[in-house]
């Protein structure tokens, strides 16, 4: 049996985790621990990253040590520490890779810098056993991407948005309307009371060939549409909302149904072609139906990982550990490995059009 430590301290969650691979190769999750901030943050609205940091330190050694004692093992039974490198808040990033380091260093075992984004592609396989190729639809609070996973370590971004991610407008839309952070789960509720109907709000960059998305319009029309009725009632408030959701869902449909056309096309041989959704937005009820839905109509499967696999936890960073060790990719990183606040799974893909640097980055 291989055993490998997961640490991720990307944003604002504390976790670790010990995933194996018995004998036969197949995954087992030994413990996976994760501490959320969101009260530390709730008063903000939105994740301050020097609180984020300071919890960190304060609470890394007691969650490592945790995920150790429940998966039974110790530092020195395992084969491998990983540690989540980027993207994200630097200064998590730093708690999170210099404890692994430290670790390594203690210990004599490898390290494995990861990428957060790698953890979200590769999930599937954990969980679901997705054999590749195939598509991943990551929808998260600091990305909206459509990546085809080829294999570990081989990613193709064929989309992303052009300004605001999914997440951010669901949150900033929350914020605005004086609902309850995190935004998600809060505008989802609002809008099984609300009356999609009344405002028409855009579906943003319907039509065009291009795979992209954009959520920058939609949030703005939110915007004017609350001011034009100030001052803004419960039932306005969820009729906003309704209408909001069923925009997203709507452009979720038109936008990633063209990438999954694209895919049927590259890959028609395919015995069972999957679309993989990651990333805490793909707890929303209503695009999980639009996309089970989309993916009947092409003839996909949608494979959804449970909730807490889907947003951010360290189980998923060990098991890319697992399956580069497995590929034999990078089987220590060594101590010369920075954190990157900006690190995306393919490093030759061009800049999105219409997204600055931060799209061309992120």
């Amino acid at each position: 049996m291989i055993r490998m430590l997961g640490i991720e301290t990307s944003c604002d969650e504390t976790a670790a985790s010990v995933v194996a691979l018995d004998d036969d190769g197949a995954p087992q999750i030994l413990s996976n621990i994760v501490l959320s901030q969101i009260e530390d943050h709730a008063a903000f609205g939105g994740v301050v990253p020097e609180i984020a940091a300071r919890a960190h330190v304060e609470a890394l050694d007691g969650i490592i040590e945790a995920a150790l004692s429940d998966a039974g093992v110790s530092l020195a039974e395992l084969d491998g520490i990983a540690a989540t490198a980027g993207p994200g808040l630097i200064g998590g990033l730093i708690v999170g890779l210099m404890t692994g380091k430290a670790l390594a260093v203690a210990s004599g075992k490898p390290l494995l810098a990861v990428n957060h984004l790698e953890g979200h592609a590769l999930t599937a396989r954990l969980t679901d056993g997705v054999d590749f190729p195939y598509l991943m639809l990551l929808v998260s609070g600091g990305h909206t991407q459509v990546v085809l996973v080829r294999g570990v370590g081989d990613y193709e971004r064929w989309a992303s948005t052009i300004d605001d991610a999914l997440g951010e407008a669901f949150d900033k839309t929350a914020k605005l309307l004086g609902l309850p952070y995190p935004g998600g789960p809060s505008v989802e509720l609002c809008a099984e009371r609300g009356d999609a109907t009344r405002f028409a709000f855009p579906r943003p960059l319907r039509g065009e060939t291009r795979l992209d998305f954009s959520f920058s319009g939609l949030k703005t029309a939110v915007r004017q549409a609350a001011n034009a009725i100030a001052p803004v009632g419960e039932q306005d408030v969820a009729d906003i909302c309704a209408a909001f959701q069923l925009a997203v869902t709507d452009t979720l449909a038109e936008r990633v149904g063209r990438s999954l056309s694209r895919f049927r096309e590259d890959y028609p041989d395919l015995a069972a072609p999957a679309l993989v959704v990651a990333g805490g937005v793909a707890a929303n009820t209503a695009i999980r139906a639009t996309l089970e839905t989309l993916c009947a109509r092409h003839d996909m499967r949608l494979v959804a990982p449970p909730l807490a696999l889907c947003t951010d936890n360290a189980a998923m960073i060990a098991w890319v550990g697992l399956e580069r060790m497995r590929a034999g990719l990078g089987n220590d990183d060594g101590m010369d490995f920075v954190p990157r606040s900006r690190w995306p799974l393919d490093e030759a893909a061009s800049p999105i059009i219409g997204s600055g640097k931060r799209g061309a980055k992120a």
